[in-house]
């Protein structure tokens, strides 16, 4: 899509509603269903964390940035994701951490990014984190400078493979809890998205479907 074109729907995609769990679970593998319906965070005590959904223009075309996270011990390793991350004492609030963290990681400076609107936030089990993501819009090109530390790549979506339906996928995959497991993904390009990213994705690709037509 065309990004001008594109931000002519800006004003709805502020108004619109979200789908929030509904779309989530779409994306969730089976084994979280049930702890995504019944989660009791009493004991629990989440860390908190934000993340962009960057928008921009691409050679006119709208695209969406991902990256792709370096290599470690941990649970995320290698994982496809948002610009994003921890929030920190500093931060005036969750949209703070995310400007910051997309600054950190990929170069964007705030200035470049119009926050639109929260998305739904969403809980990873196997980290103890709650992720807040938040809309955001950049009206320019930008060239993207990965943070060596912590990415390993950066992926522009353009929007309309986003949201062809050709790039949901059923794959199999060894997880934190459990061996092999079938689970419903995005392949994009030769990687696989899953997890907590493809829940947030799918609430993104629900809201746009419904703005955009």
């Amino acid at each position: 899509m065309d990004f001008q074109e594109f931000l002519r729907f800006v004003p709805k995609l502020i108004d619109a509603r979200l789908p929030a769990l509904d779309a989530h679970i779409k994306m969730a593998p089976l084994e979280r269903l049930e702890s995504l319906r019944n989660i009791d965070f009493g004991d629990k005590k989440p860390r908190i964390a934000a993340v962009m959904m960057l928008f921009y223009p691409k050679k006119e075309r709208t695209h969406l940035v991902l990256i792709v996270r370096n290599s470690y011990k941990g649970v995320h390793s290698a994982q496809i994701a948002f610009p994003g991350g921890k929030y920190e004492l500093e931060d005036e609030n969750f949209a703070e951490t995310a400007l910051r963290e997309t600054h950190e990681e990929v170069g964007i400076h705030p200035d470049k990014i119009e926050i639109l609107k929260p998305f739904t936030e969403l809980y990873i089990p196997a980290s103890n984190f709650m992720v807040h993501p938040f809309l955001g819009i950049s009206k320019e090109e930008l060239v993207f400078l990965p943070q060596p530390s912590e990415v390993a790549g950066i992926i522009e979506l353009p929007l309309s493979t986003f949201l062809s339906d050709a790039i949901v996928v059923d794959t199999n995959l060894s997880t934190s809890y459990a061996d092999s497991i079938s689970i419903p993904a995005f392949k994009i390009e030769e990687h696989i998205v899953w997890g907590a990213t493809a829940m947030m994705l799918s609430e993104l690709k629900e809201v746009l479907k419904e703005v955009l037509g």
